[in-house]
């Protein structure tokens, strides 16, 4: 590193500068100034250990670098990290270029889905070619300039390939920039070729010095502010959708109150839980799919429907079902994609600032004392209904939710609990009852098996009070599952639960459910001569350093629970789980079924499909 004699430029590998750069970037959580990007999670290899790796090694007090077991698993720690901090600090993500790039695209995909901001910096072949091909390079023969790295465009915000040092002098702003934006915020991808990553170049000074950043908060237009008020003000049975834009907005309270003080029954998406308290007098329970039916009657009677930070994802609406027709909409979304689906009124600004104008410009309006209490009615039956589900029939294995209650039992207001695919989100947005404000995290966007171990790791990191409990399906257990390792030699602890029900029980359910026969999902339907051979799962996480725990009654699980949380390390409670016991959620879904079939099942099951496509709201 050399600066020239008016201090105006200094000469920088473009690693360096780009080292310099990310630790410059600065922000504030809770009025506390913090990095905006407080460390990396890294494998090296060829194409980014000998500048990125050395340039971070230089600086390991300013930006601390994490070692991952695999790719894929340190993009979703990244993500459950940034989810978990409510987008307000961004984890980095860095392999080689070759598999380990590919294997970061799922991640990244998660990321997309969701909405959420994970900065992916991957070496890349050599931009002169002169030594081409090199190791891990794919050749395109009619199209050299493409690599591996190609792939993360059509999963991420932002996509760039530096192919001359002085590019990151733009790219680099612009990258923060789109993970800070509210409406376009999603993951970014920055392609590093080997030759370019060690060039030199001189960089301005001023690139370097710290830069504090704030989120923006856009307003709503005067005009759609009118208009949703106006539509609010004409509603009878209005009833709002919270979704994981409340959380990114920091818009819990507001939202709290806004509720509170209007009396609107509020629904829950996947990412929105735990948007309020499950003892908010407004709370109606989990919406969709895998809500309630308590919950989507309420939703089902509305003739107003305010999404507040929403997508309105299959899962949530039921797959256009769960509405009346004639329902009417208003989109209260930072993205105006996202704002005016299915010919919503929109509202175009931040999810806090909206409200609370919004409660501004309804005065003093309220919502009747009659919708009110039916809301309250199908509140006190999803608690009826849980307390049916959780409870101790005195059989074993135990079915999922008996095992989430025991779990909710044992956790305090400061625990976070986290899942992703499989049974688990059902049973986990049903059963548990939020005690703290988000406080709870399920991978739904992108359903990504693997999620449950890597993600756990990567809220860890995020939560400084409480535990971070994961629960796991034997199949996603087998996915991804080397992170348990990685959260005991990091000291990142959680508490793991694995649910082992002998198989892919909840897409074996839906095969069945469909006309289909169980094939290929069990273990005991599984094709081969040694399907009746089991995992050890005590064992194998015992083998990664892990405190381990068995159970096999709720009263020893219960005590597992106990032990899981005094333990110094992760800890992983083991345990078998009923393989079709599940917790009924009551909306349709629509999945391709078979126009055509000669097995009478399958056809009685695409007539159940056409009469609930009968149902469905077109839109757009």
């Amino acid at each position: 590193m050399t600066e020239n004699s008016s201090a105006s430029t200094v000469r920088l590998t473009v690693a360096e500068a780009m080292v310099r750069f990310l630790i410059a970037q600065r922000t504030k959580v809770d009025g506390v100034e913090v990095p905006l990007f407080p460390g990396v999670l890294a494998i090296f290899g060829h194409g980014n250990v000998t500048s990125l790796g050395h340039s971070l090694e230089q600086h390991r007090d300013e930006i601390p670098v994490w070692r991952g077991q695999n790719e894929q698993g340190m993009g979703l720690a990244a993500a459950a990290f940034t989810k978990a901090q409510r987008r307000q600090q961004i984890m980095i993500a860095t392999s080689s270029v070759g598999p380990g790039a590919t294997n970061m695209v799922t991640a990244a995909g998660v990321a997309m889905a969701n909405r959420l901001p994970v900065l992916f910096i991957s070496g890349d072949t050599f931009t002169s070619r002169l030594p081409d091909p090199v190791l891990q390079q794919v050749e395109h023969f009619g199209s050299p300039s493409t690599t591996v790295n190609d792939a993360f465009r059509s999963v991420v915000r932002y996509w760039d390939r530096i192919t001359h040092p002085a590019q990151i002098i733009s790219s680099l702003p612009h990258a923060v920039a789109t993970m800070l934006d509210p409406a376009d915020c999603g993951p970014v991808f920055i392609g590093l070729p080997q030759d370019v990553a060690a060039d030199a170049f001189d960089y301005p000074v001023e690139m370097f010095e710290p830069v504090v950043h704030a989120v923006a908060r856009p307003r709503p237009d005067i005009d759609q502010l009118a208009a949703a008020a106006a539509l609010l003000r004409s509603a009878k049975r209005p009833v709002i959708i919270a979704g994981g834009g409340v959380h990114y907005s920091l818009a819990e309270a507001e939202l709290a109150a806004f509720a509170a003080r209007t009396g609107i029954p509020v629904v829950e998406t996947v990412a929105g839980k735990s948007s309020l308290l499950a003892d908010h007098p407004s709370y109606a329970g989990p919406v969709g799919v895998t809500g309630a039916e308590a919950a989507n009657a309420v939703v089902e009677q509305a003739d107003l429907v305010l999404a507040i930070g929403c997508r309105l994802q299959d899962f949530t609406t039921g797959s256009w079902t769960l509405f009346d027709r004639e329902t009417s909409f208003i989109g209260l979304n930072a993205a105006r994609f996202d704002a005016g689906k299915h010919r919503a009124q929109p509202l175009v600004c931040d999810a806090r600032e909206g409200i609370v104008e919004l409660d501004a410009a309804l005065a003093d309006w309220s919502v009747s004392a009659e919708w009110q209490s039916a809301h309250r009615v199908e509140r006190e039956n999803l608690d009826a209904f849980i307390e049916s589900r959780i409870a101790d029939d005195h059989a074993w294995p135990p079915s999922y939710a008996q095992l989430v209650g025991l779990v909710h039992e044992s956790a305090t207001p400061a625990d976070y609990v986290l899942t992703a695919a499989g049974g688990l989100p059902g049973e986990l947005n049903i059963n548990w009852r939020s005690k703290g404000i988000a406080t709870f995290d399920c991978e739904y966007g992108f359903s990504c098996m693997g999620y449950e171990i890597s993600g756990a790791w990567g809220a860890a990191f995020a939560r400084s009070d409480g535990q971070v409990y994961s629960m796991v399906g034997d199949g996603s257990y087998l996915m991804m599952n080397s992170d348990i390792y990685a959260s005991v030699i990091s000291g990142k602890k959680f508490i793991l639960v694995v649910c082992d029900n002998g198989g892919y029980a909840v897409i074996e359910r839906l095969q069945v459910g469909q006309g289909g026969a169980s094939y290929n999902n069990m273990l005991k339907d599984s094709t081969g001569t040694g399907s009746e051979v089991r995992v050890d799962f005590a064992a194998h996480a015992a083998a990664m350093g892990a405190t381990v725990l068995t159970a096999d009654s709720l009263a020893s699980f219960r005590t597992a629970l106990d032990a899981a949380r005094a333990a110094d390390r992760t800890a992983v409670i083991v345990t078998s789980v009923r393989d079709s016991d599940w917790t009924e959620g009551g909306a349709f879904w629509q999945v391709g079924v078979p126009e055509v079939s000669d097995k009478a099942e399958v056809r009685q099951a695409r007539a159940s499909m056409d009469a609930g496509l009968a149902r469905q709201r077109k839109g757009v």
